[in-house]
């Protein structure tokens, strides 16, 4: 009962950091404007030892980075206000996450509606020389989740992460 109230808990702080990104502000520009401007380019990503990287903020502050969750390529945004790893179903089950496997018994309200959520737990994750086992996620339906959320589940099983002067540095 008492995990399942923490996970519910941990949920709800994720979609709490993700609602206000997806509401539109009265002041914000016209849709037409957001698509008028370039994509910017990709961000960085330097491995800079043995058990470190460094991720380079993008155009929106944002820490991407190309990690690999149970052995599979999968990009993600780094999340320190998420408290665990949030995927899609899709990308679960790629990750070799069955859909019935999968008990989505976590009822969670998000700014697309109300959606289920399961608890898994990753194997590893990695991304350059950085690795952790055994990784708490929870996996969201498609519709309530487009992209993958590093959350403080990974980031406390580091040594330290640090950002500073636009990077985000990750030690194992």
């Amino acid at each position: 009962m008492l995990l399942r109230t923490v996970i519910l808990a941990a949920v709800i702080a994720l979609l709490a950091t993700q609602v206000p990104r997806l509401i539109p502000s009265k002041d914000a520009p016209a849709p037409i404007a957001a698509i008028a401007e370039p994509a910017s380019p990709k961000p960085q990503q330097a491995s800079t030892g043995s058990g470190r990287v460094r991720l380079q903020a993008d155009s929106r502050g944002h820490f991407n980075g190309t990690f690999r969750i149970n052995g599979k390529p999968v990009d993600g945004v780094v999340d320190t206000g998420a408290s665990l790893i949030a995927i899609n179903e899709s990308t679960a089950r790629r990750l070799g996450f069955s859909g019935n496997g999968l008990d989505f018994r976590y009822k969670i309200s998000t700014a697309n509606g109300a959606t289920d959520g399961a608890h898994v737990v990753l194997d590893r994750v990695e991304i350059g020389s950085v690795r952790v086992r055994d990784v708490d996620a929870m996996v969201l339906r498609d519709k309530a989740l487009s992209e993958t959320l590093v959350g403080m589940s990974f980031l406390k099983k580091l040594k330290s992460y640090q950002a500073q002067d636009g990077s985000l540095t990750l030690n194992q």
